[in-house]
């Protein structure tokens, strides 16, 4: 055995002594929803997302396009109405609606009323991507957290409201999934440099009773008990719009009803496998989110 093999053996034992479990293909396909041959497109999700700003447009398009090809059934699209036209010229399946916005095109505190009627037929809700930052957002925020009764994917700018406001997740009236990267994990308190990132996920998980899943080279899913790791990725993913592909596919498994733990898991194995499929096809450096879109349905048989 090889210094390498060994290194890998060891890594194995410690991820075991850990508790962690690698996420494979075979899991996410047992945890597919299978289809009822009479179903029809209300029984796979009712699902919303609250996205998008002046210069972000791409944004809700990339996360709406990816619940798409993951088999969401009905997608809301909820955006500053200064981007609306943008937005819904650019998607055909998805519905999309304007909020009131400020002069800069970001959500307003307006947009909470509209935001709460649309709620209460939701399955699930991702908010954040492109957002901005405002003291509104996170008045936006805290108020889908307090009325839903779905689960919600905080992401990106959802994710950044919550920078010294914590609580509001803590007091969340519904299940919540956070989904930072290294930077927005620390303003979460979280300690993206720890020896031990899966012990670090798992002590933030606990403390705002959520799941995290924490983005990196070798992405970590945890409820703070159950951890998984998932090693399907690469190098070329790590490009503008990467994040909101995986929001989407996220988004999607859960309104067709996994847990919110095995969803996340779900999600990242089938956005890296999406991904290294570009890149073996496509190469790693002319790779886009949108190719990684259009490959997702390969793995979802």
């Amino acid at each position: 055995m090889n210094q390498r093999q060994r290194s890998s053996l060891q890594r194995q034992r410690q991820l075991y002594q850990d508790g962690v479990v690698l996420t494979t293909g075979e899991m996410v396909d047992q945890w597919l929803p299978r289809r009822d041959r009479n179903a029809h497109k209300g029984d796979f999700g009712r699902v919303l997302i609250v996205a998008g700003s002046v210069g972000y447009t791409g944004a809700p398009v990339l996360a709406a396009n990816a619940a798409l090809r993951t088999g969401a059934g009905l997608i809301f699209v909820g955006v500053p109405e200064m981007v609306y036209p943008i937005v819904a010229h650019k998607l055909d399946e998805p519905m999309v609606f304007p909020l009131n916005c400020d002069e800069s095109g970001r959500l307003n505190t307006r947009a909470v009323p509209q935001l709460i009627e649309r709620l209460q037929s939701c399955d699930a809700v991702l908010l954040g991507p492109g957002l901005g930052r405002s003291p509104a957002i996170l008045d936006v925020t805290a108020a889908v957290l307090q009325h839903a009764a779905c689960p919600v994917i905080l992401d990106a700018d959802g994710i950044n409201a919550l920078e010294g406001n914590i609580d509001v997740v803590q007091t969340a009236a519904c299940p919540v999934i956070l989904t930072p990267h290294d930077g927005e994990f620390r303003r979460l308190g979280g300690d993206p440099s720890s020896a031990n990132r899966y012990h670090s996920a798992k002590e933030l998980a606990l403390a705002l009773g959520c799941t995290v899943l924490l983005k990196g080279h070798r992405t970590i899913i945890t409820d703070g008990k159950a951890c998984y790791l998932n090693a399907t990725g690469n190098p070329g993913m790590a490009t503008g719009g990467s994040g909101d592909v995986l929001g989407g596919v996220l988004l999607a498994l859960l309104g067709q009803g996994l847990d919110p733990l095995r969803a996340a898991a779900a999600a990242a194995w089938l956005h890296g496998a999406a991904g290294d499929f570009c890149a073996e096809y496509l190469g790693e450096y002319g790779m886009t989110p949108t190719d990684m879109i259009e490959n997702l349905p390969k793995f979802l048989k």
